[in-house]
């Protein structure tokens, strides 16, 4: 699972439109497809020994944390190619279990201070401390020269919802100012244009960065706000300074940003002084309909040089072909890859292991491969893919949606697994995206076989949706499920489940604690995977194919991508 401080891909994700604010809404021009069916589903045989054991392993110090691009990466791929073989599966990508991904790694240094230009009283703010930029240009220097600053408001295009906040204002050569989150985030319910309290896509700071790009933008910078932003100025600080890792800029479909990245927001309130404005003014502004950027008639200078080092790691894919069906895909998702070698703790180790985030899920798609072969073909094929590069902003999943084996239109949906905690059984499960899409309804016989129920993201603000592997398909209009473990434990309560929730997230996430307990409880992890493998079996039997709900911001591009298929939904 990212941290909150994973760079944007500026240059990629912005040219992959995934067709958000670009298609039409609603369902204009797709086919009618069958209506949802439940196929029983006999429960799946899972060894608890054998999930156990692969976690066990992926998170012993002689995997080094299963950074990609490292000797440990390499391990990883070529141990899950042998236990995909174990489990059944064939090769996924032409005869072949690996898919490369090509990315590179991109280390600024000497960066200058950022030069505010106003009126000729030149405003000056330190890297770290009032500001921080990187590139995903895999180029030795950057220099952003007197590029002028507009304020664009919450930097959202959205043309189904009547929001353009680039309306009329040519941004070619200048630097977008873009407040966090959504218009709407301060609402203390669900309502508003943007969800309200739940992040939309369109409060990521990953759109931002992309919408930018898509305007021409030379830069972007996101003022920050613990509040909205939901994270630190450290976090950001840590995330966005020292090596950063992109997908290769050769496979961006354009020229990526000179810089994307974060003020302070005193350092905004500054800049907007400076121009004559008001933040707070122009924040009130910004959140209503019809709000136009803001030239600011100032401009901003910086540069830093770069050190550029080109890399290459893979996804381990594999099927088990469809036997009525074979060229209709379900897929199983999770990522293998950790964060390598981290800052040292109190005891002097510098591994961080990923035993929880996310050698949990990794085996747990091993198990789902082998239960599902045991169980014999389904209808339709089933995919499992172990990604690369998510502790980098999604990369493996990315490259994956962008060159995808298996055509996107015909994969009816899947299942997404990052990190499963060891809280014990619990009542619910915890659908992260709950309302989202047709996919609830399969889990929830799923649940109602366990006599459990799904409970909601308990962070929505947080926009978890939007920050693992699924997302990558999600955007693309592919229906993803993305479940996690839940809190209401038979042993305690919700009191007991959010508290080691919170005990994970506090103490063990992103840190070199984060490994592997002989002590731990197995019992929930097994639970909750009979319950993905219900989902999976039924959404692979059934012959539907799920769709968004008319509201959601993905319906648009999956209604766009069924009307253009003749042999997809």
């Amino acid at each position: 699972m990212p941290s909150a401080a994973v760079r944007a891909l500026p240059g990629i994700g912005a040219m992959l439109l995934a067709g958000i604010g670009m298609a039409t809404a609603g369902n204009a021009g797709s086919r009618p497809t069958p209506a949802i069916t439940f196929p029983d589903v006999a429960p799946a045989v899972m060894s608890r020994q054998v999930v156990e054991g692969i976690v066990r392993t992926l998170s012993s110090d002689s995997f080094e944390g299963r950074a990609a691009g490292t000797a440990g990466g390499e391990k990883t791929t070529a141990y899950l190619v042998q236990r995909f073989i174990d489990a059944g599966l064939q090769p996924g990508n032409s005869g072949a279990w690996l898919q490369k991904v090509p990315m590179v790694e991109i280390t600024g240094q000497e960066h200058g201070p950022l030069i505010v230009s106003a009126h000729g009283h030149p405003l000056r703010f330190d890297f770290g401390t009032d500001w921080v930029g990187v590139t995903s240009r895999p180029v030795k220097r950057i220099d952003l020269k007197a590029s002028e600053l507009v304020f664009v408001g919450f930097g959202i295009n959205a043309p189904e919802k009547g929001w353009n906040d680039y309306a009329g204002m040519d941004m070619r050569g200048k630097t977008a100012l873009i407040l966090a989150n959504d218009p709407d985030h301060d609402a203390k319910s669900g309502k508003g244009p943007f969800g309200g309290r739940a992040m939309s896509y369109y409060g990521r700071w990953t759109y931002k960065f992309e919408e930018a790009a898509r305007q021409g933008a030379a830069a972007a910078i996101i003022i920050h706000d613990a509040s909205p932003g939901s994270n630190d100025w450290n976090e950001i600080e840590g995330g966005w300074t020292g090596p950063q890792t992109y997908l290769d800029a050769a496979h961006n479909d354009s020229e990526p940003m000179l810089m994307s990245g974060w003020v302070q927001k005193s350092v905004a309130e500054q800049i907007a002084t400076a121009a004559g404005k008001d933040m707070p003014s122009l924040g009130t502004a910004a959140q209503q309909r019809g709000f136009r950027a803001v030239a600011l008639g100032i401009t901003i200078s910086t540069g830093f040089d770069n050190t550029v080092r080109r890399m290459m790691s893979h996804n381990v894919i594999g099927v088990l072909p469809g036997k009525a069906r074979a060229h209709e895909y379900v897929l199983y998702t999770a990522h293998w890859d950790h964060l390598g070698r981290c800052p040292a703790d109190e005891t002097g180790d510098d591994i961080c292991n990923g035993a929880i985030d996310n050698a949990t899920g990794t085996a747990g798609l091993v198990a789902l491969a082998a239960a599902n072969t045991a169980a014999g073909p389904a209808a339709r094929s089933q995919v499992f893919i172990a990604f690369t590069g998510e502790e980098e902003g999604l990369l493996g999943s990315e490259f994956y949606a962008t060159h995808p084996i298996f055509p996107l239109e015909q994969t009816a949906g899947g299942l997404n697994i990052d990190t499963m905690l060891m809280t014990g059984t619990a009542r619910d499960m915890i659908v992260v995206g709950k309302g989202k899409s047709n996919l609830d309804a399969y889990l929830a016989k799923a649940l109602r076989g366990a006599r459990r129920r799904p409970s909601p993201d308990p962070a929505p603000e947080d926009g978890h949706y939007y920050r693992s592997d699924h997302f990558s398909f999600a955007r693309r209009g592919v229906p993803m499920l993305y479940i996690e473990s839940g809190q209401n434990l038979v042993n305690g309560g919700r009191k007991a489940g959010r508290t080691a929730a919170r005990d994970y997230e506090t103490r063990h996430y992103h840190q070199p604690s984060d490994e592997y307990d002989p002590n731990w409880d197995w019992a929930g992890v097994m639970e909750d995977l009979q319950i993905l493998y219900q989902t999976g079996r039924m959404l692979a039997q059934s012959k539907a194919w799920p769709n968004w709900h008319a509201e959601d911001e993905f319906r648009p591009v999956r209604d766009e991508s069924c009307a253009a298929s003749p042999d997809g939904c």
